[in-house]
């Protein structure tokens, strides 16, 4: 699925908006589908509020150099709100539904199930929730088979990711077809078992909640923990995944940390896991041993090193220190 196919985002909230600007930017027609019953004048003010918001994300957009600013408005009308009357030809006409209403279980199933009978058995259905798993509301609709969640990162218009999380009824054909028409959008997905958190809101909750419990401790202040975040740690991670920077550095110095926080801040959640457990009996402890995560054994390590050099150095020139804001007393 790589054609300029037809999409439609049930819910007019903040991700559909934003799912809505992605697809329409890259020649999608897309359908947001308010599926709560309203007065006319209740849905012309919602739907004015929509097309406000995207004709405005655009100007932005455009503002900063993706686009030129004279096609906005062609871009914007590619885009429409459609009312609950209408939801029927526009769930039937679409390639892919992705479900934003908000997070309540049985808010979705009955959504899911409605849109599911309207639209037919050939649209792939994606959940964008951050919490509900794919297999609980999966057989909401007719065709499990053809469910999935797709969570998106907040602005979805702007972060590449999208973590795709099959059910257990999921056909695997239909993951890769969903993955393939997010690719031509030009976004990154990738797939993970459907567990709470999927990858990044599972990684980012340990380290927000940690970066919290050291002001809550006095290690520094909040101005100096986000200047550490955005000049080391998120420095680093732009470049090499998590996995790669452990090889990296060596899976030998992850090892030895952890055993030294967990037994010097008396705390066993910087225990390691047993994979680095295992890695180090095995000698697998990265980039120097050859093996840890990933296989270097075919790899060309000194252009490898000089490659993620150059990337960093490219990072440097648009890396500007930002005062943080001024806040009142």
């Amino acid at each position: 699925m790589t054609a300029r196919v037809p999409v439609a985002c049930l819910g007019a909230g903040r991700m559909g908006r934003g799912i809505a600007v992605v697809f329409a930017y890259a020649g999608h027609e897309v359908s947001v589908i308010d599926f709560r019953p309203r007065p006319a004048a209740g849905f012309d003010r919602l739907r004015t509020q929509v097309l406000d918001e995207v004709r405005r994300t655009l100007a932005t957009l455009a503002s900063l150099g993706l686009f030129a600013p004279a096609a906005v408005e062609a871009i914007a009308a590619r885009v429409r709100v459609v009312a609950e009357q209408e939801a029927p030809t526009a769930l039937a006409a679409a390639a892919v539904i992705f479900e934003g209403v908000p997070e309540l279980i049985e808010v979705k199933r009955e959504v899911l199930a409605r849109a599911s009978k309207l639209a037919g058995p050939r649209p792939i259905f994606a959940s964008t929730t951050s919490t509900i798993l794919a297999d609980a509301i999966a057989d909401a609709i007719e065709e499990p088979r053809r469910f999935l969640n797709a969570h998106w990162l907040n602005p979805a218009f702007l972060v590449p990711l999208v973590e795709l999380a099959p059910a257990a009824t999921t056909d695997p054909a239909v993951t890769e077809e969903l993955k393939r028409l997010l690719e031509s959008i030009g976004k990154v997905p990738v797939v993970c078992a459907a567990r709470p958190g999927y990858i990044v809101p599972r990684i980012q909750a340990l380290a927000m909640n940690e970066a919290a419990r050291m002001v809550e401790e006095g290690v520094a202040s909040a101005a100096d923990i986000d200047k550490a975040i955005k000049y080391g740690f998120g420095f680093r991670f732009a470049v090499l995944g998590m996995l790669e920077f452990i090889d990296w550095g060596g899976g030998d110095i992850l090892y030895y940390a952890s055993r030294y926080l967990t037994r010097a801040l008396g705390n066993s959640r910087y225990a390691a896991p047993e994979i680095i457990e295992r890695n180090m009996r095995e000698g697998s402890i990265g980039l120097n041993a050859g093996k840890g995560f990933f296989d270097y054994g075919a790899l060309d390590r000194d252009a490898y090193r000089a490659d993620r050099l150059r990337a960093f150095v490219e990072l440097l020139g648009f890396l500007k220190p930002i005062a943080p804001p001024v806040l009142p007393e």
